[in-house]
């Protein structure tokens, strides 16, 4: 029996959930940069424009990094300005990532008004993303996250990656997580987004990592998840959390993204299976389905191949 055009669940509630839930899109940043060509900065432009469309409220835009590193976010200088006045108009915030001062400088010299900065809870991942150890990039992050502060409303959000795992270190031991986010915390981030970068979480896991963060004062209120669909757990990790309190959800429209310092990473937890989920559960997001659907298969018709999104394809009838 085929679905409806695109349909929509039956909503039933559950016990225990919050009423909404802000997603935190990252398809324009975290899912292009791990693609092999290069976006054209205006159809990033108009990708980040659709995105705002569909109701979203956060879209992470670009990242400040040098672009030996991440070739293809070389042109957030030109892009940011594209589409910076979306946060005036609907407003939508529009993060983006500073991985030192020099970063911090070119986002604030074009007016951003949220940026991020990208920590390990793992030495090896430390080493590979930022040539530094725990220790030393949590200290090159402190000026960034200090000067960003001084500037008047400005948010600093900081994502911590491999929380549950570690190609290189297997398993992740909860207290070492733990001390990374309380650093963070501690030294001004309004948010923390705790990363699953190789997708190995589980319910379990989750659920651990959150009773021990409550344990250590890390307000539920200041943390978002970041799921990765590697082995098919990103929903019923996300349901976990949701269970503890948490109501920011990191998700990349259509499914993309993975990080380029991990190659065993795939993709990103899709928001429309996010939304999908979500909408069964009577947890309103603001967003639309339909549009976000459309704007996916837009993209993916850019990029020369379907979406992994399974709501996507269900909904468009996209072709695998």
């Amino acid at each position: 029996m085929n679905a409806p055009e695109l349909g929509l669940p039956m909503a039933v509630p559950a016990e225990g959930l919050p009423a909404r839930v802000r997603i935190h899109e990252v398809g324009a940043r975290d899912g292009l940069q791990n693609e092999k060509a290069t976006v054209p900065t205006a159809v990033k432009a108009e990708f980040i424009r659709r995105l705002a469309g569909t109701g979203l409220t956060t879209i992470e835009a670009t990242s400040f990094v040098h672009p030996k590193w991440v070739p293809q976010l070389a042109d957030a200088e030109d892009l940011f300005p594209q589409v910076s006045d979306l946060s005036v108009s609907l407003p939508v915030s529009l993060p983006v990532l500073v991985p030192n001062e020099r970063g911090l400088d070119r986002a604030l010299a074009l007016g951003a008004r949220s940026v991020a900065v990208f920590a390990s809870a793992t030495e090896s991942f430390a080493k590979a993303n930022l040539n530094r150890t725990v220790d030393e990039a949590l200290a090159m992050f402190e000026p960034v996250v200090a000067r960003a502060k001084e500037a008047d409303g400005i948010r600093v959000r900081g994502y911590l990656s491999m929380c549950f795992g570690d190609p290189w270190e297997g398993p992740v031991p909860v207290p070492q997580v733990v001390r990374v986010c309380r650093a963070l915390l501690d030294m001004g981030c309004d948010e923390l987004s705790l990363g699953d970068t190789i997708g190995v979480a589980t319910p379990g896991h989750v659920s651990a990592l959150l009773t021990a963060l409550d344990g250590a004062g890390v307000p539920v209120d200041r943390i978002g998840v970041h799921f990765h669909d590697t082995y098919g757990q990103a929903l019923s990790n996300t349901l976990t959390a949701l269970r503890h309190g948490v109501t920011t959800v990191d998700a990349s429209a259509g499914g993309l993204g993975g990080c380029p310092f991990a190659k065993s990473a795939t993709g990103n937890l899709a928001t429309e299976d996010l939304v999908w989920m979500l909408r069964g559960l009577g947890i309103d997001t603001g967003v639309d389905l339909d549009r976000l659907v459309a704007t996916s298969v837009w993209m993916a018709a850019h990029l020369g191949r379907p979406s992994p999104s399974r709501t996507v394809r269900a909904l468009s009838h996209q072709e695998s």
